[in-house]
């Protein structure tokens, strides 16, 4: 889609920058598991670099998973490039990971499902 918006052709020329195609889960989660910062706007994967402790930009105007930012590791930044680019420099001024907890993110859902379900 990327490629057929009229600035694509500067998008080109960007020093390390390259376009793939589409990658399954697994591929996907292997390609930012490292990554210093993700710019997204999608809810999946801003509880995925929150859970990796990966600092996290949504470049949408709201989120469906308001715990990360209440957390600290996800920021709503919207589509202004100013915004995004003073965050995006902010977060990678930041010496290390996020290692803030998200409450019952812990990995133990389904036993408390089945102390419940007794």
């Amino acid at each position: 889609m990327i490629m057929e918006l009229p600035s694509a052709e500067r998008l080109a020329d960007v020093a390390g920058l390259r376009f793939i195609n589409p990658l399954g889960y697994l591929d996907f989660l292997s390609l930012y598991r490292d990554a210093r910062l993700v710019l997204t706007d999608s809810g999946g994967i801003q509880e995925e670099t929150s859970v990796l402790g990966i600092p996290c930009l949504t470049l949408r105007e709201n989120t469906e998973r308001p715990i990360t930012v209440t957390m600290g590791t996800n920021k709503i930044v919207g589509s202004d490039l100013e915004k995004i680019v003073a965050a995006a420099f902010a977060a990678l001024d930041q010496s290390a990971k996020s290692t803030a907890g998200i409450p019952l993110w812990d990995g133990h859902t389904a036993e408390r499902i089945l102390a419940a379900l007794k």
